[in-house]
């Protein structure tokens, strides 16, 4: 999980901690929907699977994306 926050901080340029990953998107400070979208693109290229839009957007919190792109 901390590869996955170095990521979001320095692809998606948020300033978020391990701390912000199970909160919901509402309290991940500057988050807004194109964040969303970078960060699917992101995972999508790091993990060269595809996300599901749908479960992406059934996921509450950046854990849960996270959970979601490793497939667990």
């Amino acid at each position: 999980m901390d590869e996955f926050v170095t990521l979001v901080r320095d692809e998606i340029g948020l300033p978020i901690t391990a701390g912000h990953l199970d909160v919901g998107f509402d309290q991940v400070p500057e988050w807004d929907s194109l964040h969303l979208l970078r960060l699917i693109a992101v995972l999508e290229r790091e993990t060269g699977s595809t996300l599901s839009f749908p479960d992406v957007l059934q996921a509450p919190s950046l854990g849960s994306l996270y959970r979601l792109a490793e497939g667990k």
